[in-house]
């Protein structure tokens, strides 16, 4: 008995020292990424804190504010052209998020809970359309909503958006929807239920985290898109913030980076706060809807 402990311990010991170097190097990779990504949007804050001269004077360093200021998000701010980007942005956004989760969650239910011929095969389908890239679609979609007469309107990206979130979306509910046990079609089914009452008051509810993951993928890709609005939008009056910030403070040579930069971290930040009240159900719907279908 005595002569086996001295190797138990020694494994022991060794099982601790290669969990803590396993820990350590993920610490140091996680450190390593974080300042890698963090980088850029530490930069564009320290330009948008800067003034033209400041940013016009290369010799200092240009990560280092001298003189701290912020009339470039005034600026931006009080631009009624601006404030005309963001409204488009919002409109754009809130019709797409409300057009995908109802056409997903009724997608997902039939695909994943009302068996029938073809299913399978058609769930499979909807998720390889998500994979054809948006560069590849454009030129048909243009012809479309040209044909529509909806060039140059907001509603024409309402339009087309959802080609770009429906497809991920009802894969995710696809997997979540997946996850709920049958029992729950069974008893709803014995206590005189119909499909739509089953998925408004059981589903819905208990699937509520792969709802909130959905929705925030369409709030994220239809606010951040940038292809289809700089392919079919070109009037001030009707473009989104993404392109809108971009396409105004750019004029030929001359580029107004102060308020370029404001504006973009401006751009950014209701994605980052959306992620950062609500990662943990985006991860929670992401993981089911990996795992299960």
């Amino acid at each position: 008995m005595s002569a086996t402990v001295p190797g138990f311990r020694r494994k022991t010991g060794s099982l601790h020292s290669e969990r803590r170097w396993a820990l350590w190097s993920a610490y140091i990779s996680l450190i390593f990424a974080a300042i890698i990504m963090l980088a850029p949007p530490f930069y564009m804050l320290m330009t948008s804190l800067k003034s033209s001269a400041e940013i016009a004077d290369l010799s200092g360093n240009p990560w280092i504010v001298r003189s701290p200021t912020l009339e470039n998000f005034w600026g931006i701010i009080s631009n009624p052209m601006f404030r005309g980007f963001m409204y488009n942005s919002i409109i754009i956004t809130a019709s797409v998020v409300v057009i995908t989760m109802i056409i997903s969650v009724l997608a997902a239910f039939a695909l994943s809970r009302m068996r029938f011929w073809g299913s399978q095969a058609l769930a499979t389908g909807v998720f390889l359309t998500y994979l054809v890239p948006d560069t590849l679609l454009f030129i048909p979609l243009y012809q479309i909503v040209g044909g529509l007469g909806l060039l140059n309107s907001v509603w024409g990206l309402v339009l087309v958006y959802p080609t770009l979130t429906v497809p991920f979306c009802t894969w995710i509910m696809i997997g979540y929807f997946a996850s709920i046990p049958k029992e729950l079609d069974e008893a709803a089914l014995i206590d005189g239920a119909n499909w739509m009452q089953m998925l408004v008051r059981i589903f819905i509810p208990v699937a509520m985290p792969g709802i909130i993951a959905a929705t925030i993928f369409a709030f994220t890709v239809s606010w951040a898109a940038f292809v289809y609005p700089t392919a079919f939008i070109t009037q001030p009056s009707e473009m989104p913030l993404t392109i809108g910030v971009v396409s105004q403070l750019i004029r030929g040579d001359t580029f107004a980076w102060g308020q370029l930069m404001a504006g973009a971290l401006l751009a950014a930040l209701p994605p980052v706060i959306v992620y950062a009240f609500l990662m943990d159900y985006y991860i929670a719907g992401l993981t089911a809807g990996a795992t299960k279908g």
